[in-house]
C-alpha cells in the first residue's frame, strides 16, 4: 500500500462503551468483520472488509467517560513537529504525541471551533488498507459554526491548499458555505468543511463527519435504523454520490455514502 501523503485522511476510530454492540451495528451495516481484542492496546479492535483493514473500535479507558464518536486520523511525517504546529496555530493537543509500540506514534488533538481530530505517524501500521469502495472510508467534513477558525486553522497545520464552492442555484446550495482542502493540487481533495446552519441544535458541537462507503445508502439505513441508529438527514442524492447521515444506537455520528450513484452537475469550486 503506498504511503499516505502528509494530512491525508489515513484513519478512523471510535471507542465505544458497548464494544460488541457496536461490532453487531457496523457488521450489520458496513459488512464487517473484526479482529482479536488487542489486550495490550486495551483492547483496540480492527475492523475489516474483504479482509482489509479499515477501522477499529475500543471500549473508554478506565475512568474516562466520554461519549461514543468517531475520531478521524490524518497522517504525518513527524507527529510531534505536527503537534507544535497544532499548538502554534491556536489548536489543542488533548493527547500524545504517544507512540503505540512498533504500530505509529499519535495525537489526538482539538482545531480552535472545537472538532476532535486525530494525527498518525505510521511506523508497522500505515493505516487504511482500502479506501473509497462499499465498506470502507469515503470521506470526512469538519461540521463548524466558525469557519474562520477552521479555514485559517488548517492550512497551518498541514500543506494544505482550499477551493470553496460558489453559491448554487439549487435550493440545497442556498446559503451553503462549503470549502475543500487539498493536498498535493486541487485534483486531490482532502478534507470538506461545512458551516454548521441553523438547523443543527445549538448544543452540538463542532465535528468531523466520517462517510461510509455503502453498496446501497437506502439498505443501509434501513438497517441502521432496524438496529436502534438515527436518521439525521437524506438519504439525498448529489453529484458525489447518494448519501445520509445518521448516529449508531450509542450516539456516534457518521454518514453513508453510494458513490456509484449520482445526480447533479458537479458545483463550481475556486481556489481561494
Amino acid at each position: 500500500m503506498a504511503e499516505f501523503s502528509e494530512g491525508a485522511p489515513c484513519w478512523v476510530d471510535a471507542m465505544f462503551k458497548d464494544v460488541e454492540g457496536a461490532k453487531t451495528f457496523y457488521g450489520e451495516v458496513l459488512g464487517w468483520t473484526f479482529g482479536e481484542a488487542s489486550s495490550e492496546y486495551g483492547n483496540y479492535t480492527q475492523a475489516y472488509s474483504d479482509g482489509k483493514a479499515v477501522a477499529a473500535v475500543v471500549p473508554p479507558m478506565p475512568g474516562a467517560d466520554a461519549p461514543s464518536q468517531w475520531c478521524l486520523y490524518f497522517a504525518s511525517p513527524d507527529a510531534a513537529a505536527t503537534a507544535e504546529k497544532i499548538k502554534a496555530a491556536g489548536g489543542t493537543v488533548m493527547m500524545g504525541p504517544m507512540q503505540v509500540g512498533s504500530f505509529g506514534t499519535m495525537v489526538i488533538a482539538q482545531e480552535p471551533s472545537g472538532a476532535v481530530f486525530g494525527v498518525w505517524q505510521p511506523g508497522d501500521h500505515k493505516g487504511f488498507e482500502k479506501m473509497g469502495e462499499p465498506g470502507s472510508y469515503a470521506w470526512a467534513e469538519v461540521f463548524t459554526r466558525d469557519t474562520n477558525k477552521v479555514d485559517s486553522f488548517l492550512p497551518q497545520v498541514f500543506p494544505y491548499g482550499a477551493r470553496q464552492m460558489e453559491p448554487g442555484d439549487s435550493p440545497e446550495a442556498a446559503g451553503m458555505d462549503f470549502r475543500v482542502f487539498n493536498a498535493g493540487g486541487p485534483d486531490k481533495p482532502v478534507l470538506g468543511r461545512m458551516l454548521m446552519g441553523g438547523d443543527f441544535p445549538p448544543e452540538i458541537p463542532s465535528y468531523i463527519q466520517v462517510y461510509f462507503g455503502v453498496a446501497d445508502c437506502d439498505e443501509a439505513v434501513a438497517k441502521a435504523k432496524k438496529l436502534g441508529g438515527a436518521l439525521h438527514f437524506g438519504p439525498m442524492d448529489t453529484p458525489f454520490g447518494r448519501f445520509a447521515a445518521l448516529t449508531d444506537q450509542q450516539g456516534a455520528a457518521f454518514a453513508v455514502i453510494d458513490m456509484s450513484t449520482t445526480s447533479g452537475e458537479m458545483p463550481q469550486m475556486t481556489d481561494v
